[in-house]
């Protein structure tokens, strides 16, 4: 990941590191100085490199100036948890530049262009420009929205359908608040038949606080929907809200599931990858067990595809665990998700708990599902 970028004589000087230790230092585009991975990834660190440079002839003289080395070093003090950095740039032992800078700090920063390597084949990279294709015309939008509301009311009934369009829309938008609450550009939302929904943005995240927030809130924003519809059931007495509360809150059960691409999968990824790398990893494969576990159990041939998904994923992750771009949480961060997490997962089985005590067999069908 990026952790500093300031001018050097002309040109950006950019740090890169990982919580395995390495660090990398670019002058421009040119690699100057490497420290290797080590168990010793915090505290002081210095980067040395010489640059050469040509001082202006005199005009009368005829002779070649000879060129100037200048030694160019980096001193850092660096921190993980909570994250922070302090840096001092110094030309022939004379500074020229200092400050610090910490999580929020990164989180704002622009994602620098990577050198170009050689690409290979990705399901996940065929799916993603698969999505790119499709939502490069809004009419898809449109399509997608009514081929839902088609198959829901096939499903159930019309009315129904419409109520959980908008569940579904407005679970979107908590991705799509949080996305804009952290600055980042937003595509908007896609309805996709017996799947559900997709909030696009084509900005990369630098933290896993932002991954956390951006996916949870997704869920936090179904909660509310169900709480608004349970509030409307004692109000009217109308059996429609129940079960419009019961049914929302089993959809966003099911994307809290600890599987990725779902957004619990995203938020155990990024808890437990902030603990350790084997940690994470250990995390995210018994995640997968769990799906599937379901799958077979269920019958639900569209989880057992999201966990293949979701396992490409994991094994992308562990793969590229050093060169990671994100910032991990702090400890106050990970107890924070876990909490968010648990609180959101316990609510929502409570209200499809109340909800199932009413005595209806159509009510009761959310806690049968989960039951069984």
């Amino acid at each position: 990941m990026e952790l500093l970028k300031i001018d050097c004589l002309g040109q950006p000087l950019r740090l890169e590191g990982s919580m395995a230790g390495w660090q990398q230092l670019f002058w421009g585009d040119n690699l100057v100085s490497v420290i290797q991975a080590s168990s010793d990834n915090e505290g002081l660190k210095s980067h040395t490199f010489e640059l050469n440079t040509v001082a202006p002839a005199p005009l009368e003289s005829l002779d070649e100036t000879p060129p100037k080395t200048i030694t160019i070093t980096l001193e850092t003090e660096l921190y993980w948890q909570p994250f922070s950095i302090v840096y001092r740039l110094l030309c022939d032992n004379e500074q020229v530049a200092n400050g610090q800078r910490d999580s929020k700090d990164i989180e704002q920063q622009q994602p620098v262009t990577p050198i170009a390597t050689k690409k290979q084949f990705s399901v996940v990279g065929l799916a993603s420009l698969g999505f790119k294709l499709l939502k490069s015309a809004k009419v898809i939008k449109v399509v997608f929205a009514a081929a839902s509301v088609a198959a829901y009311s096939w499903l159930f009934s019309f009315q129904f359908a419409l109520a959980l369009i908008a569940c579904l829309v407005f679970h979107e938008y908590g991705h799509i608040r949080a996305m804009k609450y952290f600055g980042m550009k937003t595509k908007g939302i896609y309805l996709i038949p017996f799947v559900g929904g997709l909030a696009l943005s084509d900005e990369k995240i630098n933290t896993r606080w932002q991954d956390v927030v951006i996916s949870i809130m997704g869920p936090s924003f179904g909660l509310l929907m169900s709480i608004a519809s349970l509030l409307a059931y004692w109000i009217t007495g109308n059996i429609f809200f129940a079960g419009l509360a019961a049914f929302n809150a089993l959809l966003n059960l099911f994307n809290l599931l600890p599987i990725l691409p779902l957004d619990g999968g995203h938020i155990l990824k990024s808890i437990s990858f902030s603990m350790n790398s084997m940690v994470g990893l250990i995390a995210c494969i018994s995640g997968a067990a769990i799906g599937v576990y379901l799958s077979y159990s269920l019958g639900l041939p569209l989880l057992g595809f999201l966990l293949l998904i979701g396992s490409a994923e994991i094994a992308f992750e562990w793969e590229s665990r050093h060169q990671s771009h994100l910032l991990p949480l702090d400890r106050y961060g990970q107890i924070f998700s876990a909490c968010w997490y648990l609180l959101t997962v316990g609510s929502l089985i409570a209200i499809i708990w109340y909800i199932a005590g009413s005595g209806d067999n159509m009510l009761s069908l959310p806690l049968t599902i989960l039951q069984s």
